[in-house]
C-alpha cells in the first residue's frame, strides 16, 4: 500500500512488530499451558517470561538463512531467553502460531474499521438531522421522480453504516479461533487442552475442526464483509460525485485554500476525494475475490493462500480505514448549496407531483387508465416546456387548462393546487428519524 494512503494506526497494526507481538503472545500462552502440566519447569518457566522477546534485525538476519519467517522468528526468541527458550514453539506446527496470531490481528484491525465507521456514521448522522426538513428532487435512474429530503438521503447511508458495522462485528467474532492442532489437524504432538487452555488466556474459540490452517472461509468472510463496506463507501461517494456535477452543483467536497483542481484550468473544482474512495473500493472487491480464491486448498493445505494474505490482509484494512478516515472529512466538511436544491427542484415545473395528482383524479372519480393518460399527456408537454426552454408552462397550468380536467377541478376548488405542495411529501420525516437510536434523545423524550 502507497505509504500516504496508511493511517498511523492500521499501520502499527500490520507493523512487523506488532506481527511479531502477537506471534510471541501465542508461544507463551502455550508455553504457560504447558507449565501447568509441569511439561515446563518451574525455572525455565520464569526465565522464558523474564526474557522472551525479539529483535527485529535478528529474525530478519536469520530469515535470510532459512528463508522461514516462523523458523527464524522461534530462534530469535529462543536465542534471547537462553537454555529455557528450548521450550519455546513445543509441539506446535508454524500455522498454528501464523493462524492463532493473525486472529488477534484481524481482530484488532475490525475493531480499528469499526471505530471509524461509528464516527463516519455519526457525522452523518448529524448532517441528516441539519437538513432534514430540506426538500430536494428525489432521482431514478438519474431523471427527477418525486421530492424527498436531503437529509433522507443522508440517512439511508447511516443506515447502511449501521448494517455494515453489524456485519463487520460478526465477521470478528467469526474470525477470533484459535487452532494448535498440528501438521494435520490431529493433536499428535499437542493434546486438544493445550489448545482450550490458550484459547482460553488469549480470548479466542477453539477450532472445532482443523487441518493444518483455520479454514480460509472464515477469513474471505472478513474481506467480503469489508468490501460490501467499502463498496457502501463508494455508493456515498458517487452521490456526492453527481450532486457536484456542473449541472446539478446541489453538494460538493470540501475544497480546501490553496488547492487546485486542473494544471490547464484553474476554474476546475474536482471531486478528487470521492473518486479516490470509488477507486479503492475496486480494490477492495478485488482482494474479497482473491479471499475466495484461498479458500480450496490442496488436501490439510498448501502454501499459496499466503502470499495472497501477506499483501490482501495488510491493504484492503489499509484502504478501509483511509477510506472511512477520508469520508468522514468529506461529511463533515460537505458543502450543500440550498439555493441550487431549490432551483432543481423546481427546473421540472410540477413534474414530480406527476404521482400525486394521478392518485387525486381517481379520488375525484375519474378512472385510474384515463387519469394516467391525462397526467401523462400533459406531463409530457411539459417536458417539451422544459426541454425547449419556454419560459411559461407547468405541470399545474397545462392540467388546469385540459378540458377534461374542468369538472373535477370546478368539485374540488383549491385542491389542484395543493397537489403541488412539496412539503406534502416530508410530512413523515420525523417518523422516519425516530426510527433510528442515534436519534433517542430528540424523538423519545
Amino acid at each position: 500500500m502507497i505509504d500516504r494512503y496508511c493511517t498511523d494506526e492500521m499501520r502499527r497494526i500490520w507493523s512487523d512488530e506488532n506481527r511479531f507481538a502477537r506471534w510471541l503472545d501465542v508461544e507463551l500462552a502455550v508455553c504457560r499451558a504447558w507449565a501447568e502440566d509441569g511439561a515446563i519447569p518451574e525455572a525455565d518457566m520464569a526465565s522464558i517470561e523474564e526474557r522472551a522477546g525479539f529483535d527485529l534485525s535478528r529474525i530478519a538476519e536469520i530469515e535470510a538463512e532459512t528463508q522461514h519467517d516462523v523458523i527464524a522468528f522461534v530462534s530469535a526468541v529462543a536465542e534471547r531467553i537462553g537454555p529455557s527458550g528450548r521450550f519455546v514453539h513445543l509441539g506446535l506446527t508454524s500455522s498454528d502460531v501464523i493462524d492463532t496470531a493473525a486472529s488477534l490481528l484481524l481482530s484488532e484491525a475490525l475493531d480499528t474499521v469499526i471505530a471509524a465507521a461509528d464516527a463516519l456514521r455519526k457525522s452523518i448522522a448529524e448532517r441528516a438531522l441539519e437538513y432534514r426538513y430540506v426538500p430536494t428532487a428525489g432521482r431514478s435512474h438519474g431523471i427527477h421522480a418525486e421530492p424527498t429530503s436531503f437529509g433522507l438521503k443522508l440517512l439511508g447511508h447511516e443506515s447502511e453504516i449501521e448494517r455494515d458495522m453489524a456485519r463487520l462485528s460478526q465477521s470478528r467474532e467469526d474470525i477470533r479461533i484459535c487452532k494448535l492442532s498440528g501438521a494435520v489437524g490431529t493433536y499428535a504432538n499437542c493434546p486438544p487442552h493445550i489448545e482450550e487452555r490458550v484459547a482460553s488466556g488469549l480470548g479466542l474459540k477453539r477450532d472445532p475442526v482443523s487441518t493444518q490452517i483455520i479454514q480460509r472461509d472464515r477469513h474471505a468472510r472478513v474481506m467480503a464483509d469489508l468490501a460490501i463496506y467499502g463498496t457502501g463507501l463508494e455508493r456515498l461517494a458517487v452521490e456526492i460525485r453527481h450532486l457536484q456535477r456542473t449541472e446539478v452543483m446541489e453538494a460538493s467536497e470540501p475544497f480546501g485554500r490553496g488547492q487546485k483542481g486542473s494544471s490547464a484550468m484553474p476554474h476546475k473544482k474536482n471531486p478528487i476525494l470521492c473518486e479516490r474512495v470509488s477507486g479503492m473500493a475496486r480494490l477492495l472487491r478485488g482482494y474479497a475475490q482473491a479471499s475466495f480464491e484461498n479458500i480450496p486448498l490442496w488436501h490439510e493445505r498448501d502454501i499459496s493462500h499466503s502470499s495472497v494474505e501477506r499483501v490482501v490482509w495488510p491493504d484492503a484494512f489499509h484502504l478501509a480505514h483511509y477510506m472511512t478516515v477520508t469520508m468522514k472529512k468529506i461529511i463533515d466538511g460537505l458543502v450543500v448549496n440550498r439555493h441550487q436544491i431549490e432551483r432543481n427542484l423546481g427546473r421540472t415545473r410540477g413534474l414530480l407531483s406527476s404521482g400525486r395528482v394521478l392518485l387525486a383524479l381517481v379520488e375525484w372519480g375519474m378512472s385510474r387508465e384515463e387519469a394516467y393518460s391525462v397526467v401523462q399527456e400533459n406531463a409530457m408537454r411539459c417536458w417539451d416546456a422544459v426541454s425547449s426552454g419556454e419560459e411559461s408552462g407547468s405541470l399545474e397550468s397545462m392540467l388546469a387548462s385540459d378540458p377534461r380536467m374542468s369538472g373535477y377541478i370546478a368539485a374540488n376548488p383549491g385542491r389542484l393546487e395543493e397537489m403541488f405542495d412539496v412539503g406534502f411529501y416530508l410530512r413523515y420525516v420525523d417518523d422516519i428519524f425516530s426510527r433510528f437510536p442515534i436519534f433517542k434523545e430528540k424523538y423519545n423524550k
